[in-house]
């Protein structure tokens, strides 16, 4: 397929529910169908731009919808308590904004706890993915969970730790401690029991932040699961390893995929550029470090610019030609 042939669109838009806000951004490509769409949902203090590889390569099915949540990536902070049903509140009015019928949720981290909540609401939603979900309520105290993500964090490529440290940044420590508490409380083995969907579960090999064993009592609490993970990923596999997690997740929502499973690592993780040079490398540099700028400045169109300029610039460097 040539970029000819299927050019990506970005779009960005503003959901709002009482004074909470959440920032949408909307991949489309011809060659997706309009009858798919997913819904991604990071984890606490990142935002959509974890989903920089991921996006482009499941919007070639359908339509993507990467959601930069209330208090993260420099949208504005809610004055209602950051629990996960009040994020769910917002994904669900994404999902009615924008007459998402039965989209496949996809969350990562702590958004799977988000996932699990909209999940166990409308249960006539067809397939789930949770993603490095936590927590081990086997291991919930603040300092383990801390020392478990720093071992994860270890195995993590430097361009995703400075992704994530500008997250972060956006974030800010204050709001990242108000959300910590309520992620950490959250009983997602037990609100899984709920959920009617299709449930795909994917974890890194070496995430020690979302353990095997933690899987498997996932696994056993769900009551329609799929288990997979990846060979030589840790916690963060939604970027480094995201054309592994897309094809799970199109052959999850195509039924061509194994109750459960091992995905090698060079067939997981994201390849060099087919068509990269210093100028690409340098104006997608210039193109993040613009919307940074631009979320830490409260410009709403800056970041949409900015958000569909990397869009592209990553299209046309991953894109084959011919």
């Amino acid at each position: 397929m040539s970029e000819d042939d299927a050019p990506i669109d970005v779009s960005v838009e503003h959901v709002h529910t009482g004074d909470a806000v959440t920032r949408v951004t909307r991949m489309t490509t011809d060659s997706g169908d309009d009858a798919t769409a997913f819904v991604l949902v990071a984890g606490i203090g990142v935002a959509a731009t974890y989903f920089e590889f991921l996006a482009p390569l499941l919007a070639r099915t359908g339509a993507v919808y990467a959601l930069d949540l209330p208090g993260f990536a420099g949208v504005r902070r809610p004055d209602e308590a950051p629990t996960a049903a009040f994020f769910a509140d917002q994904v669900e009015a994404v999902l009615d904004r924008f007459d998402l019928r039965d989209p496949v949720l996809i969350g990562h981290s702590m958004g799977t706890q988000v996932v699990t909540e909209v999940l166990v609401r409308r249960t006539g939603l067809s397939r789930g993915v949770l993603v490095s979900p936590v927590v081990n309520e086997a291991e919930s105290a603040p300092l383990l969970q801390g020392v478990r993500f720093a071992q994860s964090a270890a195995r993590e490529s430097f361009h995703l730790a400075m992704t994530a440290l500008s997250a972060y940044i956006l974030c800010g420590m204050v709001y990242f401690l108000t959300v910590l508490p309520h992620m950490l409380r959250y009983r997602i083995t037990d609100r899984v029991r709920l959920v009617n969907a299709r449930t795909l579960l994917i974890r890194g090999e070496f995430d020690r932040s979302s353990p095997r064993r933690f899987h498997s009592r996932l696994a056993d609490a769900l009551p329609d699961a799929w288990r997979w993970e990846m060979k030589g990923a840790a916690h963060s596999i939604i970027n480094g390893h995201a054309v592994g997690v897309a094809e799970l997740v199109i052959r999850h929502l195509d039924d061509d995929l194994p109750r459960r499973g091992q995905m090698p690592s060079d067939e997981a993780e994201v390849p060099p550029a087919r068509h990269a040079d210093i100028r690409m490398f340098v104006a997608a540099l210039a193109s993040r470090g613009a919307e940074w700028i631009s979320a830490l400045r409260g410009d709403e169109r800056g970041v949409a610019r900015a958000k569909s300029e990397h869009a592209a610039l990553l299209w046309r460097a991953y894109s084959p030609r011919g």
